[in-house]
């Protein structure tokens, strides 16, 4: 039976990618923004939560701490961390896989996805007149409603 795996965070990921090469807090942080084209901004609690999760669990390790000014430190994946990150990969490849599969489609295109995920602005519009005012002595007044 195989062993079970815990996803990832997607901050978790995102840390372990960028640390391919020794880094620092503010360039994980660019990094992550660099790599999701924005979508994704690391806060400070977030990544420094997880740096040290993952500093405990040794999927990463200090590379440098500069002792004056800032007391900048670099982080750099460790090979358990690579590891972890390929199974997250698998794991990650499968869940589409299966999402093709089971959808009977080849290649889910990125445009098809995004219109069925993100609704269309106007698709919410919805237009209503209400008559107001119909009783005895009192002018009729329509009013149209958009939300």
């Amino acid at each position: 039976m195989a062993e079970k795996q815990t996803a990832m965070t997607e901050a978790v990921y995102y840390i372990l990618l960028s640390l391919q090469k020794p880094n620092h807090g503010y360039g994980i942080i660019q990094d992550t923004m660099d790599l999701t084209a924005g979508r994704l901004e690391l806060g400070a609690g977030t990544l420094y939560g997880a740096i040290n999760t993952l500093l405990d669990k040794e999927w990463i390790r200090l590379y440098s701490e500069d002792k004056q000014s800032r007391k900048k430190k670099q982080y750099i994946i460790t090979e358990d961390g690579k590891w972890m990150l390929r199974q997250e990969m698998k794991r990650l490849n499968e869940l589409l896989e299966n999402g093709k599969r089971m959808l009977g489609q080849e290649i889910i295109s990125e445009e098809a996805v995004k219109m069925e995920v993100e609704p269309q602005e106007d698709a919410f519009k919805q237009e209503t007149t209400v008559t107001a005012g119909a009783g005895k002595g009192v002018a009729n007044e329509e009013v149209q409603v958009v939300f």
